[in-house]
């Protein structure tokens, strides 16, 4: 795989084993999830690919934004930013990754068809489909539907001793050498030790690569601690986000030194380990040495390996990211996250990963505000107060009024968010109005944040234009801190504070006495 995700770089071979080796060990040895295995994935690789072609002609500046990627993702685990990766909505994920699978596999299919490889996105791979075809090679396409046909009918239960990816490469290059010559094949692979790449970067130039880096720092993040919780959900432990983080940069620091690609934790290969056993750190550093092993010792025997071969297992590795669980309940789903996942995977396939992310992230904020707002609001009471002391000297059925109550009581239940702020105002302001006193009981409020506590200040600002006085009842811990902070009650007078609904009751009809008109 890591020679694979290499080719489709645009890196070369080397680079994935480069990144595997380096990336692989440090975020074992210095990462915050002891099973995760790191190295080359497919939504990294789709992000270095487009990198590479935007920089084909000044590689360094390709590499320095690997080095600054790195150091990003360790000030982001240091600022303990890690943990907040985890409340990504699914809806986002599964638009991302089924669009990372579908560039994967567009990416592919010319290599599959023995074409010489094209740079651009989804469109420009499509656009090049009907030369590669006219001009087919009838040997790069018979040992690519090998390699891929092995991948997808290698029976899971033999997974756990030999993964179905191997035995494809093994028995599409052995097709490639002895039946299927004309196959074009990797070729020469450096051997030995990387060379080092060092920053060669102007200040002037620094702006230009803040973004690209911003961007793989970012998605590194969101793809290992992604993989992190499925490892967690597997061995029924706890990773540190944080740490992990900070592993990973380290890594990837390490891999733009490398000239390699950047790296992530991968899904499959954290999967396969912790199925034959692997549940510590030692399970990633062994892997990594091996891979040295065989990167000083037998590099030549990766050069006969035909790149459609490696196609036709990307191919089937594309296919596996595509989320077909979410797709095949697509008929369930409610149409509000059919629609975030839908936007989340046409921006990850027709613009760029990031934004695609980021844009998926907002639309789920908003529904998700959406529904907070009925829950936030289904928790308010806005009821008139029928107390017979409200009514001393009176019938009080002749005095109901259901238009005019002297007093009203408004509990607010739960926590109060920027969600129903807005809403919250305009549904009780006009009760409020109603009435010459209105109780506000927070005896039950939980939480208020900053904009729920401006909507409450104009609902009292309100009130006291109507002429209407305002009486808090159970006021304390941190809504008390909260709204005192803000100021939010300056204008209530101390003595219209209270702790039970008897005390407000009372303060109530001494503030109904002293407006009666006198005479």
């Amino acid at each position: 795989m890591a020679l694979a995700f290499g080719v489709a770089s645009g890196l070369g071979p080397v680079a994935g084993i480069h990144s595997a080796i380096a990336v692989g060990f440090l975020a074992s040895v210095f990462g915050g999830t002891p099973s995760q295995i790191t190295g080359p994935t497919g939504p990294m690789t789709v992000a270095m690919a487009t990198i590479v072609s935007l920089y084909s002609d000044r590689l360094e500046y390709a590499f320095m934004i690997v080095m600054l990627a790195g150091l990003l993702q360790i000030a982001l685990g240091a600022l303990r930013i890690g943990s907040f990766i985890a409340y990504t909505p699914y809806s986002v994920i599964s638009g991302f990754m089924s669009g990372v699978g579908v560039i994967i596999m567009s990416l592919q299919v010319l290599p599959f068809l023995g074409a010489e490889a094209v740079t651009g996105g989804v469109l420009s791979q499509v656009e090049a489909w009907p030369e590669a075809i006219g001009d087919l090679n009838r040997d790069a396409v018979a040992v690519g539907a090998i390699a891929l046909a092995v991948c997808t009918l290698w029976p899971r239960r033999w997974g756990r001793f030999m993964p179905g990816s191997l035995v494809a490469l093994v028995v599409g290059t052995l097709a490639g050498a002895f039946l299927f010559t004309g196959a074009k094949t990797i070729g020469q692979i450096p051997t030995g030790w990387p060379a080092l790449h060092w920053p060669q970067l102007e200040w002037e130039s620094l702006a230009e690569i803040v973004e690209p880096a911003i961007i793989i720092s970012l998605l590194g993040s969101i793809d290992s601690l992604l993989t992190s919780l499925v490892a967690d959900s597997l061995t029924r432990t706890r990773h540190n986000s944080d740490k992990e983080l900070v592993g990973q940069g380290l890594g990837n620091f390490a891999a733009g030194f490398l000239g390699a690609l950047p790296g992530a934790g991968s899904t499959s290969g954290t999967v396969t380990s912790i199925r034959a056993g692997g549940r510590s750190p030692l399970a990633g550093v062994v892997r990594a040495g091996i891979l040295l092993l065989l990167l000083l010792g037998a590099g030549g025997a990766a050069e006969p390996i035909p790149l459609a071969v490696l196609a036709g297992i990307l191919l089937r590795i594309g296919s596996t990211i595509i989320d077909w669980r979410f797709l095949k309940r697509l008929r369930r789903i409610r149409v509000e996250y059919i629609t975030i996942m839908l936007i989340t995977f046409s921006l990850t396939i027709f613009v760029d990963l990031i934004t695609a992310v980021a844009v998926g992230l907002i639309a789920a904020g908003v529904v998700r505000s959406s529904g907070s707002t009925r829950d936030e609001l289904d928790r308010v009471i806005s009821v008139p107060l029928v107390k017979p002391a409200f009514f001393e000297g009176e019938s009080l059925l002749e005095s109901l009024d259901p238009y005019r109550m002297p007093v009203g009581l408004v509990r607010l239940s739960g926590r109060f968010s920027v969600a129903s702020s807005r809403e919250l105002t305009l549904a009780v302001m006009a009760d409020t109005q109603d009435h010459d006193v209105v109780i506000l009981d927070f005896s039950q409020t939980t939480g208020v944040d900053d904009s729920a506590a401006l909507a409450i200040e104009q609902l009292m600002h309100a009130t006291k234009d109507a002429g209407t006085v305002c009486v808090v009842l159970g006021l304390e811990g941190q809504v008390a801190e909260i709204l005192h902070s803000l100021m939010i009650l300056r204008e209530v007078p101390e003595e219209h504070f209270v702790d039970s609904l008897d005390e407000a009751v009372a303060l109530s009809k001494r503030i109904l006495d002293e407006r009666k008109p006198t005479g």
